[in-house]
């Protein structure tokens, strides 16, 4: 008997192959997935991970369909358990703490499964911790003597507040010293860590095929449900957009996802990139030579990164993440969502983006030396050298003629705010909010650094102001 079992961080299609014999496994879940794993008539359909966002969500009419047919349908982990705690009362199958958890209320939040994982050739590496694994190592921690129950109730409150793209037991450890946490007891929390984390979402997709074994061995019978399923428009609409793509797995292997060919049909709705391109082209040539020369740079980049067999580790993943929301002042988890949904991005794509830009930074520091000996030859390609060069001299001049080439605020009685209020008001922008990154951006070390590149100019526009 056929089983179809969708999964994807959570659980390793190899790993899962060994519990259940001769299963089909296949990416995580979309919507259309259970539809067309119905049309090939299995015994049971498996749900452990899910999209939340990349692609439209799997939809509760088409595992309510499944049952219909016969299908038995188990859920549990992530998406899998979200679906059956809705579903339960419909004769899909929980199985599992974290199902548990949603089922009696105690959970109610998709973001307490939500992670952000790799591509299908990465095996969908897990690069941030699900709030339910946070939650059951905390709690393990307590059990064993390792925290006080106060101190992982403060840790788990922090995690909570954490966008969960970002929620991490390391970070978890930075945050808590951060906020106060008892130093022995984060301390005694990262020695025991590595032996002592909980995977709850992975034992609740073992516990689910072990399950799904037992029921095969004793209860082979088709699916019986009480409820009648209604055919609407809307389901006609889904299920024929859904077609009827063939399920290319091999018992215990993995496929590519059949969704994609439906999202691809709802893609066809979606704004395409070239004609974003065309409203930049109205801009000017400038603007489009421009970005065409800075996607080159990421182009070579990628390449570079690609030549020298780079990986962007959990911790590089965090940092870039880190340095990107500082940079363009997501300080909070609702002007992140807000940005990513503005760029026209989900999660798999922020996360694409900021490997990307991880490995495009790498390779900037690689070639730091060379970026900036070439530079004045792209400021003359751009125009810009010579006016750039005549004003530096000039600038030059008036400050050494005064003994200011580096002038301090103290001496000049300006403080830095007011310096810096001064120089972005000139820009018509607000002051960034973290003026490390923003100095990162423009090639500079750091904040102070450029305070004094805003002091030169500011003295050396107060030296060559014209009377009245």
């Amino acid at each position: 008997m056929t089983v179809i079992v969708f999964t994807g961080p959570t659980l390793a299609a190899a790993d899962g192959a060994a519990l259940l014999e001769g299963a089909v496994f296949l990416p995580p879940v979309a919507q259309g997935d259970v539809y067309r794993a119905t049309l090939e008539k299995p015994w049971a359909i498996g749900i452990i991970d899910g999209y939340f966002e990349r692609f439209p969500a799997v939809w509760h009419k088409e595992i309510l369909w499944a049952m219909s047919q016969g299908i038995h349908v188990f859920g549990s982990a992530s998406m899998g358990a979200l679906r059956a705690a809705e579903l339960h009362a419909f004769g899909m199958v929980g199985v599992g703490l974290v199902f548990e958890a949603y089922h009696r209320g105690a959970l109610t939040d998709d973001d307490e499964v939500a992670i952000v994982h790799g591509p299908a050739e990465d095996g969908y590496r897990a690069l941030s911790d699900a709030m339910v694994n946070i939650r059951a190592t905390l709690d393990a921690a307590v059990g064993g003597a390792v925290l006080r129950a106060e101190t992982a109730r403060a840790l788990e409150a922090i995690a909570k507040r954490t966008f969960y793209a970002q929620r991490s037991f390391r970070g978890l450890l930075a945050d808590g010293a951060r906020e106060g946490v008892p130093a022995d007891e984060l301390d005694a929390l990262r020695r025991w860590l590595p032996e002592g984390r909980v995977d709850q979402k992975r034992r609740d997709a073992v516990a689910m095929l072990e399950a799904m074994a037992a029921r095969r061995a004793r209860a082979p019978a088709a699916q019986q449900v009480t409820y009648h399923f209604s055919y609407t428009d809307v389901w006609d609409q889904v299920s024929r957009r859904a077609g009827r793509s063939k399920l290319s797995a091999q018992p215990g292997g993995t496929a590519r996802r059949p969704a994609e060919a439906g999202a691809s049909a709802a893609a066809r709705s979606l704004v395409q990139p070239e004609v974003v391109l065309d409203e930049l082209r109205l801009e000017g040539s400038w603007s489009y030579s421009h970005a065409v020369l800075g996607a080159l740079a990421r182009a070579l980049a990628v390449e570079e990164a690609r030549r020298q067999a780079l990986e962007v580790p959990l911790e590089l993943f965090e940092e870039v993440l880190t340095q990107v929301r500082r940079e363009k002042g997501l300080l909070t988890s609702e002007s992140i969502r807000a940005w990513i949904a503005e760029q026209q991005l989900d999660v798999d794509g922020l996360t694409g983006l900021i490997q990307r830009e991880a490995r495009l930074r790498w390779v900037q520091t690689m070639f730091a030396p060379e970026i900036e000996r070439l530079l004045p030859d792209q400021l003359r390609m751009m125009g810009r050298y010579g006016e750039l060069h005549a004003r530096a001299q000039h600038k030059q001049q008036v400050l050494t003629e005064r003994g200011l080439e580096v002038p301090s605020l103290e001496a000049l009685g300006v403080a830095p705010q007011d310096l810096l209020a001064w120089y972005f008001a000139e820009l018509g922008r607000p002051v960034p909010t973290y003026l490390d990154g923003y100095a990162a951006s423009l090639g500079l070390d750091d904040r102070d650094e450029l305070l004094l590149v805003l002091a030169r100019e500011h003295e050396y526009r107060r030296l060559t102001a014209r009377p009245g």
